[in-house]
């Protein structure tokens, strides 16, 4: 028996016997390859931050800290080296927040329907449908936006928020003037934004609904709670921590997402704050000028703002994951 075993070993091919070699070892080949990848990640990370400053160091001096300050008045000259990141800032704060207030209730309705309330045969193709929306580009988003979303929806819309909420004092920052004939605003990419990132939370919360175990809706059902005052009092509170960061995940996208914003958001640069008006984002800027760059402290300037962009979005997912430790850790308690 040892003679046949040995023969068959003799017959491997030579990866196959460093393989076994490797695995004889138990799991500390493993657990080593997957600790070089997250410090590989980290290190990742660290290098980005660490070009983007290096190559905006003339661009810092330039400008100072008063190219982070709010203003009303849109200085962005780069024939005469003057510049000024607020409006862009602005823009991108604004239409995550209007994606964010949107998708988030759509999308955890969207996930407490697959997972609660459909039927078992309707729940594969309407999750299979939901999830498809996030495999379509955004440049295809964009067109559509741009031929059929704009002029049928955004540009209606708009001019009833301008003519209601826009007459009304403290609102009319954000709702005053009126929106162009073509619809493009900030208003329409925040709403672009927000049918782009519907999949991502509804595909993760919906996750976190079925790994709930089914013993919580046994447990509430028993005790007399309605289907509802389940979902409301006992899913939503056990998945939570799972829900923030699927929010979480859509926000990242939102913060990030270029082609779709910049062929809706109008490319303007105004002082404004109103949601009608066309604005600019940081990564739409970015992806309007960096090609076309009239001078190279234009182009730092431009790296500059993605070392914003970049430090921002570290930021917030960083407030964000600790706001998901902190859910996490007293959900086990309030389950006692």
């Amino acid at each position: 028996m040892s003679k046949i075993s040995s023969a068959e070993s003799k017959k491997q091919p030579g990866w196959l016997k460093w393989l076994d070699k490797i695995l004889q070892h138990g799991d500390r080949p493993w657990n080593t390859l997957l600790v070089a990848m997250a410090l590989l990640a980290l290190i990742l990370i660290v290098m980005i931050g660490i070009m983007l400053w290096n190559e905006s160091g003339q661009a810092r001096a330039l400008t100072g800290l008063k190219f982070l300050l709010p203003t009303n008045d849109a200085n962005w000259d780069p024939v005469n080296d003057q510049f000024q990141a607020w409006p862009f800032i602005y823009g991108t704060l604004i239409t995550s927040l209007v994606a964010l207030a949107l998708a988030v209730p759509m999308g955890l309705g969207i996930a407490i329907f697959l997972s609660e309330l459909c039927p078992e045969w309707l729940r594969t193709p309407i999750g299979l449908l939901v999830e498809l929306l996030a495999a379509i580009p955004s440049v295809v988003y964009g067109l559509w936006g741009i031929f059929v979303f704009l002029p049928t929806v955004v540009q209606p819309l708009g001019a009833f928020l301008g003519n209601t909420l826009g007459m009304i004092p403290g609102l009319d920052l954000l709702f005053g003037g009126s929106i162009s004939d073509s619809g493009s605003s900030r208003l329409a990419a925040g709403l672009i934004l927000a049918i782009m990132i519907v999949p991502t939370i509804a595909a993760v919360s919906r996750d976190v609904f079925l790994a709930i175990p089914s013993a919580q809706r046994e447990a509430s059902l028993a005790l007399g709670a309605t289907l509802w005052e389940t979902i409301s009092r006992v899913l939503l509170p056990y998945g939570l921590s799972g829900i923030l960061g699927a929010v979480i995940l859509g926000l990242g996208r939102a913060l990030g997402e270029t082609m779709a914003v910049t062929m809706v958001i109008g490319n303007s640069i105004e002082g404004t704050y109103s949601l009608l008006r066309p604005g600019y984002s940081m990564s739409s800027v970015i992806a309007n000028e960096f090609a076309e760059a009239v001078s190279k402290i234009h182009s730092e300037v431009l790296i500059e703002v993605a070392l914003i962009l970049f430090v921002m979005t570290l930021i917030l997912n960083a407030i964000a994951r600790l706001l998901v430790w902190s859910v996490a850790r007293r959900s086990p308690q309030e389950a006692r």
